[in-house]
């Protein structure tokens, strides 16, 4: 790989971990977005794979709850790992920009609603249909996309957790979706050796990145950061909707 190829895949990761230490995601969406100016899609998501995995190990183990947070959502979980691993061919074929430009739409406009002060709430009795189905709509999205958000992200964020319980929940589904992305990628042949090492390099200015932004993070109060978020979603989904118009 060039060097001005692996030198703005290191300023790509560095930026992507600082946005995902302060609100707790995005390291997919803008890393995805960048890359996929110099580099095809699936390349792009084999150079993800460690850093994401990585990061989202820390951000989950981190969190208050990890085993009330497991049992409530494995079902979720599992519909993630299924639909990403059925959906990942998409990511290497010629429709993966319009899945991009409908994916960063609809997180635009979640992100709007949230701002808006409109609150969507789920019953804790319906989860146990719904946790499946969203999981399993998000690993196809991820397939066609290699970005881990939507429908996850609205879903976790309206079942009522708390900011640390949040960020804590966000990195167990983000780190189900990036093992079930690796998978994928091994399957369709899109994950070699040399971006295997390549990816393994970028988890320095990852975790770096991430360093700083969960240090900016702990100083946010609760509703300063409920607006930095939905503003971090807008902002991603703005940016991945004309990434796939390009």
């Amino acid at each position: 790989m060039a060097t001005n190829i692996c030198l703005l895949a290191a300023a790509t990761f560095l930026l992507a971990g600082l946005v995902k230490g302060v609100i707790g995601m995005g390291l997919p969406t803008v890393a995805m977005g960048l890359l996929a100016i110099v580099l095809p899609p699936a390349e792009a998501a084999a150079l993800l794979v460690v850093p994401s995995l990585v990061t989202n190990v820390w951000q989950l183990l981190a969190g208050p709850r990890f085993t009330a947070q497991v049992l409530r959502l494995w079902t979720m979980m599992a519909g993630v790992m299924l639909g990403t691993i059925a959906g990942v061919g998409i990511l290497a074929s010629d429709t993966a920009g319009l899945a991009s430009i409908g994916l960063g739409s609809a997180l635009a406009v979640y992100a709007v609603v949230g701002l808006a002060g409109l609150r969507i709430a789920v019953v804790r009795r319906h989860e146990g249909w719904l946790a499946p189905l969203v999981g399993v709509t998000t690993g196809l999205v991820t397939g066609a996309t290699g970005v881990f958000v939507i429908p996850a992200v609205p879903y976790l964020q309206a079942i009522g957790l708390e900011k640390e319980e949040l960020i804590q929940t966000l990195g167990l589904s983000f780190t189900v979706s990036t093992v079930a992305l690796a998978v994928g990628l091994l399957r369709v042949d899109a994950w070699h050796a040399d971006l295997a090492w390549m990816s393994l390099l970028m988890l320095v200015p990852a975790l770096t990145g991430m360093q700083a932004g969960q240090m900016l993070r702990r100083r946010i109060a609760s509703s300063t950061f409920r607006r930095v978020f939905f503003v971090g979603l807008l902002l991603l989904g703005l940016y991945l909707a004309l990434q796939g118009i390009r």
